[in-house]
Formats: structure tokens, C-alpha cells, sequence
């Protein structure tokens, strides 16, 4: 007698194993544009505060740069919502500080809509492959 379980079938991201050129563009420029802000954030509080405590915000960009770079829809949907931190503060210091503090704020914000800009297109890219691959569920 078989007790053999039936396979299940398998996903849409299964069947894919190369990224499109649209979604490795997305990928560069959101891997690209996450280590800006980290190094950003890090030699603007190293180099004009000098306080490693305030330096420690870049620290939730760090584990992000690998989950990027290896294509983790997980880590591009959590980033997208992170990036908004980064967001705020740069609105912050670009409205209400004066001198270079006011110019890398502008600077952090133009790096943190990049983001997520890079970040919203690679979903947008990944969820229409996949409803492309199968389009069963695409109906569901």
C-alpha cells in the first residue's frame, strides 16, 4: 500500500529562479540607495555630534543590506515601512536646524524616498511576476 503525502504544487517564486532586469535594477538602487543613508547617518553623527549613541540609529539599516541584496521580499516590505524613521527625522533637521545639519537632513530625505521608492517598485515587480507565473490565484 502507498501512504506517500501528494505533492503539493508548487508556488509561483518556486518556479522562477532569475530576477527580471527591471526587478535587479530595483534591487540596485534600493542596495545602493540603503547603504547612502546607513553611511549617511553614521558619518553625520560620528563627524558632527560625535556621539555613538545617536549613531546607533543607522543600526536597523545594517541587517537590511543582505535580506536586499538577496532578494527577501520580507526585508523590502519591512523597509518600506522603517523608512519612514529616516523620513522624519531629515524632514526634522532640514525645517528646523540651521547649517550643515539643515543641508544633511535635505540629503537624508532625497536618500529615504529613494528608498522607498526603489523599495514600493521591486514589490510592485516581484507581486506581478508572480501573478503572472500563476494566474490561478489571480482570480482568488
Amino acid at each position: 500500500m502507498d501512504t506517500a503525502l501528494p505533492t503539493p504544487p508548487s508556488s509561483a517564486s518556486a518556479l522562477r529562479t532569475e530576477p527580471s532586469p527591471a526587478e535587479r535594477s530595483s534591487r540596485a538602487l534600493a542596495v545602493g540607495s540603503a547603504a547612502l543613508l546607513l553611511a549617511l547617518c553614521l558619518c553625520w553623527e560620528l563627524a558632527i555630534t560625535g556621539s555613538w549613541a545617536w549613531a546607533l540609529k543607522a543600526l536597523p539599516l545594517l541587517p537590511a543590506l543582505p535580506g536586499l541584496w538577496r532578494y527577501r521580499m520580507y526585508t523590502y516590505r519591512w523597509v518600506s515601512l522603517l523608512v519612514w524613521v529616516y523620513t522624519t527625522e531629515g524632514l526634522v533637521h532640514a525645517t528646523s536646524s540651521t547649517g550643515a545639519q539643515q543641508w544633511l537632513g535635505g540629503v537624508e530625505v532625497a536618500l529615504s524616498l529613494l528608498l522607498f521608492t526603489a523599495v514600493t517598485l521591486h514589490i510592485r515587480q516581484r507581486l506581478a511576476a508572480a501573478k503572472a507565473a500563476n494566474p490561478a490565484t489571480a482570480a482568488a
